[in-house]
């Protein structure tokens, strides 16, 4: 036998070599599967999430009492320390540059309601002889044509209002009670908030130096840079809704003493300290304005004081906003809405006054997060997405040899 027929022998005989069997795509199970997966896990997390924020929530409503002067404290720290970082600047001791910023706030506040108190109690009895005129036109207009309800009809109206508050009597007077009770709770807030102003004020540069150092060499430069950021955002926001309530106040003060409104310097007071909760307050005082117009000197009058109001809120919510926000805190108007919104609903005044500050500092956080992972992110992907493309996912059908 030759070696060719031995060769084609061994041909004939031996085993063919396996063919890779290709990679066939996963299965609509294995899909449904691996989505339900996934969904499951995001929902554990998110479930997490919430019960954490439930905690938080919790654990800042029980110490409200403690945190709110701490709160009002560093707002109006805010306001003052440009004072007292110039007369620091000037070599005026700390404590001595603090006390003198904050005894001359109070004495502006004072001599502030010391003007304001006057006018409105030499005023108060006209605007009420003028409002009870006014009532007794609109029960003229009521009896007369074209509604003619007749004075029996708007008897038992009046009497069943009557009735009504004397049957809620005593929830009137818990109300009244609880009302007082709020007011001295306010008075030691306020006396709290401004003791913290002025160790804030004296040791205001030792305060993210010592804040760092508590949290650890890794947290600290975290912590350092989102005080500093948060105290910018704050700052920020002071100065714009301050600038903000300063123009609407003067404009709408202006339009009040040329049609001879009263209470022009109280009106103006008001619309300045309510354009620090934007939207609602501005809303809020414009409709004090035009009441007190309406009252005083009839429907024409008030028409025109609502179209200065709605004139001024316009400039301000279409120029002053979008230039000042592009600058600061950069709050969609959505966003600042929605966060008025709930803060009123959450905590009423206190919350609606604190609800734009606290949103500011959520998009800090926000942004000093996204900057931080960004600048993390590798430039590959991941190993594990890496093992993912390349591997037959588990669980899949192998392809059947060839």
């Amino acid at each position: 036998m030759t070696q060719a027929d031995d060769d084609a022998r061994e041909l004939a005989t031996a085993t063919p070599t396996a063919v890779p069997a290709p990679i066939r795509p996963p299965g609509r199970g294995w899909l449904v599967r691996a989505a339900i997966r996934r969904v499951a896990i995001v929902a554990g997390q998110l479930l997490v999430i919430a019960a954490a924020l439930v905690g938080i929530g919790y654990l800042l409503g029980r110490l409200w009492v403690i945190l709110f002067p701490v709160v009002l404290g560093l707002l109006l720290t805010t306001v003052l320390w440009p004072s007292v970082r110039f007369l620091r600047a000037h070599r005026w001791p700390p404590a001595l540059a603090a006390a003198t910023v904050l005894l001359t706030f109070l004495a502006l506040l004072v001599a502030l309601g010391l003007l304001m108190v006057p006018p409105v109690v030499g005023q108060i009895g006209d605007l009420t002889d003028q409002a009870t005129a006014g009532l007794e036109q609109v029960r003229r207009w009521l009896t007369g044509p074209p509604l003619n309800l007749g004075e029996d009809q708007i008897g038992e109206t009046i009497d069943n209002v009557f009735n009504a508050l004397q049957s809620n009597a005593q929830n009137i007077a818990g109300y009244v009670l609880t009302w007082a009770t709020s007011v001295g709770s306010g008075v030691v807030n306020a006396v709290l908030a401004l003791v913290l102003c002025f160790f804030f004020l004296k040791d205001g540069p030792r305060w993210v130096p010592w804040l760092a150092a508590q949290t650890g060499p890794r947290a600290g430069v975290h912590v350092a840079q989102l005080s500093e950021r948060s105290w910018r955002a704050l700052s920020e926001f002071i100065r714009q809704q301050a600038l903000v309530g300063f123009i609407d106040a003067f404009f709408i003060g202006i339009g009040l003493w040329v049609f001879g409104v009263p209470l022009v310097l109280p009106l103006a007071v008001l619309t300045f300290f309510a354009a620090f909760v934007p939207i609602i307050g501005a809303f809020v005082a414009g409709a004090f304005a035009v009441l007190v117009a309406l009252v005083h000197d009839g429907p024409t009058t008030a028409l025109i004081i609502l179209a200065i109001v709605v004139a001024v809120q316009q400039v301000e919510g279409n120029v002053l906003q979008p230039l000042l926000q592009g600058r600061g805190l950069s709050l969609h108007p959505a966003v600042v809405i929605l966060a008025v919104a709930a803060g009123s609903s959450l905590a009423g005044i206190t919350g609606a006054f604190l609800a734009v500050p606290v949103a500011a500092l959520v998009a800090v956080a926000y942004r000093y997060a996204r900057d931080h992972l960004d600048s993390k992110r590798p430039a590959d992907p991941e190993p594990e997405t890496r093992e993912l493309e390349t591997r037959e996912p588990e669980g899949a059908p192998a392809a059947p040899a060839e």
